[in-house]
Order: structure tokens, then C-alpha cells, then sequence
């Protein structure tokens, strides 16, 4: 089960990729989603993920912070309790990452890591449980972002101009690792997007050069089909099983 915790999380921020069209993010976003995991042949509801955005501002410079929070309903946390937070600083306009991090607390496992964004390289400090902490230093493309900020750009695209099958590649960095993913656009379908009731959406495939992902055409996301695009429903595959993301709340869009 620690594995598919760890995988959900990991999962939920891959789907994303890039290519503006001149929307923006709005500041005081918030989206919920239940998370759930197929036991049994049953989908069980175990944790939930909230997103949301806050403008932050230094002395320099103003930022866009993008968090994702996931955490196990606390009738699952004798069992397994994770308490993971994903952050990441971007400027408001390109979504360009200056930095990330990541908080995870998953069954006594605890790890920090923050990356620093400068140019084509992150430098990146990572803390384990008992272990030692380290510092590497990794080249980037000009393109290559963080999981987070990724994640959001996919809202800037005008799927309305993506004929059924096109692809799209790109590169995250994950685990100090660059991580390529690419991305199919399969149509348009209806689903049910909690608050915001029934909704047309975008339907995109996903797939990635990794282990944790299994199946041709079986890890999807489907985003709103108008300007905000907000991600309503994902399903994935994995090497445990399979599980989805559903989106319960959103407000503030």
C-alpha cells in the first residue's frame, strides 16, 4: 500500500504539459478530489488531494504559489497515513518554476527535497529519514519543469485546436530525474465534476518513460472543455492495481 500512496501522488502531477495560449491561473484557487484505490474489485475512497494557488510576494519579486496537499481520510491513517505537500513558486505570467518542494510522510517514511531553479540547472537538497542530507546538481532543457507548475501549464492549452490522436512530448524533473511524458489528446467526453455538476471535457491519454505507469490508453485525465480547463477526473494504472482522482470541490476558479 505504501507503494500505491507514493504512486497516486506521483501519478496525479504527471498529467500535465505545456504550450500557453495566454490564459493565466487565478490566485485563490482551490480544488478537492477523493482519491481512490480499486480493492476487491470495488473502488474504496482513501485520501484526498487538495490544490490551490495564493499570489506570495518578496522584496524582488511576486509569485504565484502552487501547493498540492495529500492526505488519507483518518479512518485509513491506523493503517497507513500519508501526509505529502507539493509546492511550487512560479511567476505568475509563464509559469516558470524558482522553486519546489516536497514534504512526504508516508507510514513513518520521511523525505524532503527542494529544488532551486537557475537556468538550465536545478540544484537540489534532499533530506531521508536517518540518512544524511545531500545536494546535487542537475542539467535541465530550456523547457523542463517541476511536476506542479506542469501541472497547471496544461490549463493555458486550446485543446479545442488538438485533432483526436495528436501527441505531445515534454520533460519533467522528478526525483532529481529528468522524466519525459507524453501526452494524447482522445476527444471529448461528459463526466461528473463534484460542485460544478456534469461537464464536457477534454479526454487525454497519458504516458510516461517510467515503471509506474501500466497499460497503453489506461492512465487518462479529463479537463473541462472552456477556458479554465479544471481537472475533473483521473484514472491510472499502476503496477498494484489501479485507482482514479475525482474531483469533489472547486471554488475560487
Amino acid at each position: 500500500m505504501k507503494k500505491f500512496y507514493s504512486l497516486l501522488s506521483a501519478v496525479f502531477v504527471l498529467s500535465s504539459f505545456a504550450f500557453l495560449n495566454g490564459q493565466t491561473i487565478k490566485s485563490g484557487e482551490k480544488l478537492v478530489f477523493a482519491g481512490s484505490y480499486n480493492m476487491s474489485g470495488l473502488m474504496t475512497q482513501l485520501a484526498q488531494v487538495t490544490m490551490s494557488t495564493e499570489t506570495v510576494s518578496t522584496a524582488k519579486n511576486s509569485y504565484l504559489h502552487l501547493s498540492c496537499e495529500l492526505s488519507t481520510y483518518s479512518k485509513w491513517d491506523s493503517f497507513f497515513k500519508i501526509r505529502d505537500i507539493y509546492e511550487s513558486y512560479v511567476n505568475p505570467v509563464n509559469l516558470k518554476p524558482s522553486l519546489y518542494k516536497r514534504s512526504i510522510d508516508e507510514g513513518g517514511y520521511t523525505k524532503k527535497e527542494k529544488y532551486v531553479f537557475k537556468g538550465n540547472t536545478v540544484t537540489s537538497t534532499t533530506k531521508r529519514r536517518n540518512k544524511p542530507e545531500t545536494q546535487k546538481t542537475v542539467t535541465i532543457g530550456a523547457s523542463t519543469q517541476d511536476v506542479i507548475s506542469l501541472f497547471y501549464k496544461v490549463r493555458t492549452m486550446d485543446f479545442s485546436k488538438f485533432k483526436e490522436g495528436q501527441t505531445v512530448s515534454l520533460m519533467i524533473i522528478f526525483d532529481e530525474k529528468q522524466v519525459p511524458v507524453t501526452l494524447k489528446y482522445m476527444g471529448k467526453e461528459t463526466v461528473n465534476a463534484g460542485n460544478l455538476g456534469k461537464k464536457e471535457c477534454f479526454k487525454i491519454s497519458i504516458g510516461a518513460k517510467t515503471d509506474a505507469l501500466r497499460g497503453k490508453d489506461k492512465n487518462l485525465i479529463w479537463l473541462t472543455a472552456d477556458a479554465k480547463k479544471i481537472p475533473t477526473l483521473l484514472k491510472f494504472n499502476i503496477p498494484v492495481g489501479s485507482g482514479q482522482l475525482t474531483l469533489t470541490s472547486a471554488t475560487g476558479i
